[in-house]
Parts: C-alpha cells; sequence; structure tokens
C-alpha cells in the first residue's frame, strides 16, 4: 500500500527494520520496567527510533526533514515527542485531519496517485496490533469541527454547547487540545495556510489553568 503510493508519486524509497533496536532498547530497560505490562512507553520507543533513524539520514545526506503531524494531531497531542513529531519544517500542521482526505481526493481527481484503501482504511499510528485512532480520540469528522471552532474561530465551551455539541466530548477535547500546548511549543514551524496555525499565529501558556 504505501509501497504503491511512493511509486505512484515517485519517491525513492528504503526500508530500514526497526525491531532489532527496538529489542536492544527494551532488553537493555528490562532491569527497571520488570514485568510491566507492555504500554505507550513502548509505543512510543518504536516511534521515537523511527524519528532518530529519519533524523539520522537527514544529517547524513544534508536533507530537510518533513513532518507530516497534520493539525487534529498537533492540538490534542496525538504524537510522539522526539518520534513522528521530529522534523524540520511541518508541511501538514495547518491542514486538519479531513481537509488533508479532501486533498487526496482532490490529488487523485485525474489519475489514483494516492492509493484508495490509504483513504478508505482506519487512521491508526500502528505502534500495537488492531490499534486505531479512534480508541484515543473522537471520530474526526466530529472532532475537527470543534476543533476549528475552538482555535479558529475562539469559540468557548459554552458557545460550543449552544452548537449542540455534548458537554462531556466539548470538555474532553478542549482539555486534550490545552495540555497539549508543552509539545506544540516544541515543535518544528508550519507552513501556515490558516489565521490559526500553532507557532506564531497561536501561543498559549504552557501552564496553566485553563479550561481543563
Amino acid at each position: 500500500m504505501l509501497k504503491s503510493c511512493l511509486k505512484n508519486l515517485g519517491n525513492p524509497y528504503e526500508i530500514i527494520a526497526i525491531a532489532p533496536v527496538f529489542n536492544q532498547y527494551t532488553e537493555a530497560l528490562k532491569p527497571v520496567f520488570g514485568d510491566l505490562p507492555f504500554s505507550v512507553a513502548e509505543e512510543n520507543l518504536q516511534s521515537r527510533i523511527r524519528g532518530a533513524m529519519v533524523m539520522a539520514l537527514s544529517n547524513k545526506f544534508g536533507s530537510v526533514l518533513l513532518n507530516t503531524s497534520n493539525k487534529s494531531e498537533l492540538a490534542t497531542g496525538y504524537g510522539t515527542l522526539y518520534g513522528d513529531m521530529a522534523g524540520g519544517l511541518g508541511v501538514l500542521g495547518d491542514l486538519y485531519k479531513m481537509q488533508i482526505y479532501a486533498l487526496a481526493r482532490h490529488l487523485n481527481r485525474n489519475q489514483e496517485l494516492i492509493p484508495e484503501h490509504i483513504l478508505t482504511k482506519a487512521p491508526s499510528a500502528e505502534l500495537r496490533p488492531g490499534q486505531k485512532d479512534s480508541d484515543s480520540l473522537p471520530d474526526y469528522a466530529v472532532l475537527d469541527e470543534i476543533l476549528y471552532q475552538y482555535i479558529e474561530r475562539r469559540q468557548g465551551p459554552d458557545e460550543l454547547e449552544a452548537m449542540g455539541y455534548e458537554a462531556k466530548l466539548v470538555a474532553r477535547i478542549l482539555g486534550l487540545v490545552n495540555r497539549a500546548e508543552f509539545k506544540r511549543a516544541q515543535f518544528c514551524p508550519i507552513i501556515r495556510v490558516s489565521p490559526k496555525a500553532f507557532g506564531m499565529g497561536r501561543r498559549m501558556p504552557i501552564v496553566g489553568k485553563y479550561l481543563g
């Protein structure tokens, strides 16, 4: 699937296994981790190994690593610092998930560049068997609407609830956004296409008692 996409776009690629490095890390950590079950620590470790490898390639060949985290992920903190959040420039960081799907459909208007299966499969970080984004986040179609109203339109909880959104859902999403500011503060520059791109377009206190 990914190979087909890369071939369609004419992008060269290399496949580098991370399992040997991951196994060495987990073996080194075993005396401290003990018999604790597999958790987000091991999930993020996989992402950080990938991040270190692609940064090494960037250093070795003098390239800029383009980060592909989207605005929905950055807003909610659904990303791994020093892992999939690594990079020198965020090319999709000002586009919500549903906007990226729309952009992909536009790119496919004359011929299939992005394989259909990529657009129809359930989004996943693929850090554990059967993992789906929906395990951790609301459906993107709903999430993006609330994020847009909160970030671009600067609508607060009362206004969002008046629009018909459930109070519990609003509190959950806004809480995710506010708690993730420390991650965004360490993120690379983003190509801005909206009035409220993260970074210079929207700065909030990293430590603050506001909206959860």
